[in-house]
């Protein structure tokens, strides 16, 4: 399921692009696998994580072999980056920056990994969708390596912005997903026995899978609406 939309960082052949904060390598995977040969990186801060990721590898057919294509993976904090200053053509940090206790400094960093004229794509989850799952249930945002905030589109620019990012473009994507998310606040402490819950993971899950032309469509015209997620895009300055 992607989150970010690989296109809008004008990637080229041989570049280096950080997925920071990968999970469980839902980008990193996209990235390693696309067309353009790329030499990506999955960096987060759970070592569980990315041994997950690091497995996830060999479920998957090779891509086609090219000199220029690479994959690495490594734990890491992600205020304080254990790359050199523009080691990076292109960032991704996608659905991080809620879940750290200092997202300036993340951002910081960010731009000090980035090269000169490279691109960097943030999403986190959009600020009305997500003030209903606070407002749903506490637990939601209290739990241990939740979620510590909610941001406005404009303060996230702001901070972008006073980073040394430069915003260029945004959109919304996991419409169909909000809903998921209001249903398991409203039943927090049996989630995991609520069935209506489990019906729509597997519905989910099916739409992840089978990609229908109603859902899909569906989605796209509830993005701007509904979308769970806000993705914005940025650049580093040349000079």
């Amino acid at each position: 399921m992607m989150t970010i939309r690989p296109h809008m960082l004008d990637l080229r052949p041989g570049d280096r692009v950080l997925d920071l904060g990968c999970g469980r390598g839902r980008h990193t995977y996209a990235f390693y696998w696309s067309d353009t040969p790329l030499n990506v990186t999955g960096l987060d801060l759970s070592e569980e994580e990315v041994k997950a990721t690091a497995n996830g590898f060999f479920d998957l057919p090779p891509p086609p072999h090219s000199p220029l294509r690479s994959a690495t993976l490594t734990a890491g904090d992600a205020a304080k980056l254990p790359f050199k200053d523009g080691a990076f053509d292109a960032v991704v940090c996608s659905e991080v920056l809620e879940h750290v206790p200092d997202p300036d400094a993340v951002l910081d960093e960010i731009v000090r990994i980035t090269r000169p004229g490279g691109r960097v794509a943030l999403s986190v989850p959009r600020y009305w969708p997500e003030k209903i799952c606070w407002d749903l249930s506490t637990d939601y945002h209290n739990t241990p390596g939740g979620h510590v905030r909610i941001f406005r589109e404009e303060a996230l620019r702001g901070s972008a912005r006073r980073a040394g990012l430069r915003f260029f473009a945004r959109h919304w994507a996991h419409a169909l997903h909000s809903p998921y998310w209001w249903l398991q606040c409203a039943v927090w402490h049996r989630k995991d026995h609520s069935r209506a819950v489990a019906a729509y993971r597997r519905f989910l899950e099916w739409d992840l899978m089978k990609r229908p032309w109603l859902t899909r469509g569906l989605e796209a015209a509830l993005n701007p609406v509904m979308g769970k997620s806000l993705v914005v895009y940025f650049h580093r300055p040349a000079q």
